[in-house]
């Protein structure tokens, strides 16, 4: 996990609305990537269903990216215990290396 010292600033926009937040470095690519796809699926649904408001929009996306997640066999929360159970492993591997 970074410390606030090693977050970086985006700027990054949903559904026209503008958001400044702050992530690791790590995470920026995907962070970009993931508004990206966002914005790809507002349009999308805009395209096929007009006459909705942004909210109705927002709402599609987040129902449709929640389903793709079940599809795939691992809820969201299920990714982040995986991760910090290798973040853990990693970090007694390092100490083991270093012999600490």
């Amino acid at each position: 996990m970074s410390t606030p010292e090693e977050m970086i600033p985006l700027n990054i926009t949903i559904a026209d609305r503008t958001y400044r937040i702050k992530v690791a470095p790590k995470d920026e690519e995907a962070v970009r990537k993931t508004a990206n796809l966002i914005n790809q699926k507002m349009i999308e649904f805009k395209n096929a269903y007009a006459g909705k408001d942004m909210q109705d929009y927002v709402s599609m996306v987040l129902l449709w990216f929640m389903t793709e997640q079940q599809k795939d066999g691992q809820s969201l929360y299920e990714l982040e215990s995986l991760q910090n159970q290798i973040e853990t492993l990693t970090n007694s591997v390092e100490k083991a290396i270093s012999g600490s």
